[in-house]
């Protein structure tokens, strides 16, 4: 396997509060990975370090075998965040067209990926409407759209179907399969436990801790569940 994300013992405190705890992790090239726990387990903190957003209190993140944070990294990864960096003053299109000239899309290439990006959460339609005017599930979807843009090697989503009604969702699943299968890594964050099923491996965290590593089938097997959500109360102590 093509380790595309190394995870050392990292450990993370704002002040006294420890959030993560010793984490570590190897992602491989090619694979869905899940990171699955509750609001406030540490999801987002570590998520946010392998971007570059963040930095650990101990350990270290290497994304391609460089220690993050690394800005030559940037145009490798795309990155979706829970809270949506949309600029509502201008219509998708032209945050579509900025977004991509920080990638440095021009042209017909740029044209070209903004209309593919936008055909994998169904937005073609709305291209031209004011990002105000959005409402909150389409402003995710062209957020997950933005990270598409520069088709990146590793895509990282923070709860990305947040929002997003169950056939839309579907759809969106498709699309990171389609991406699978091209090659790309993608890791997202959930605590919807029916989306932890459609990765190909899972990440469990509680409490800053990693509790839980492996194929959702292995980890029902592991702790004779028959629900990823049961398998987590196990792991968790609950």
């Amino acid at each position: 396997m093509n380790t595309i994300v190394s995870i050392n013992q990292v450990s993370k405190a704002f002040g006294k509060q420890q959030v993560l705890k010793d984490i570590s992790l190897d992602i491989w090239e090619g694979e869905i990975f899940g990171l699955l726990g509750p609001s406030g387990a540490g999801k987002t903190t570590l998520v946010k370090q392998l971007v570059g957003l963040d930095i650990p209190t101990e350990g270290e993140n290497l994304l391609f075998q460089e220690r993050m944070p690394s800005l030559k990294l940037i145009e490798k990864i795309g990155y979706m965040a829970q809270s949506d960096a949309l600029y509502g003053e201008l219509t998708a299109k032209e945050n579509l067209q900025f977004f991509a000239s920080l990638y440095g899309l021009k042209g017909k290439k740029q044209k070209q990926r903004m209309e593919e990006a936008m055909e994998v959460v169904q937005l073609n339609e709305h291209m031209n409407k004011l990002v105000s005017n959005y409402s909150g599930g389409m402003k995710r979807r062209l957020s997950l759209a933005i990270a598409l843009l520069h088709e990146p090697r590793l895509l990282i989503l923070d709860e990305p179907t947040v929002g997003i009604d169950p056939v839309l969702r579907k759809s969106i699943w498709e699309a990171f399969y389609r991406l699978k299968e091209k090659g790309t890594t993608i890791i997202v964050t959930t605590h919807v436990m029916d989306e932890a099923d459609k990765c190909d491996r899972l990440g469990m965290i509680r409490d800053g801790h990693l509790i839980a590593v492996g194929t959702p089938e292995e980890l029902k097997e592991r702790t004779d569940s028959t629900t990823i959500e049961q398998a987590f109360l196990v792991y968790g102590g609950a």
